[in-house]
């Protein structure tokens, strides 16, 4: 993983606003806790659809 940079977001992504229940946030902490890098809740949540899609395409 690449070490995180200060400075402008890379120009290859777009930012999503998205409102989560918060039952939904708690899942994702609960969930972000049993890494052993301790995820920021975004990260969690860019790893959580990475793998949904990896699985969506076998």
């Amino acid at each position: 993983m690449e070490e995180k940079k200060k400075g402008r977001p890379r120009v290859d992504t777009e930012a999503v606003n998205l409102r989560l229940s918060r039952e939904m946030l708690q899942a994702i902490d609960e969930r972000r806790r049993l890494e052993s890098d301790l995820p920021t809740r975004p990260e969690m949540i860019r790893r959580a659809l990475a793998q949904w899609l990896a699985a969506s395409e076998e």
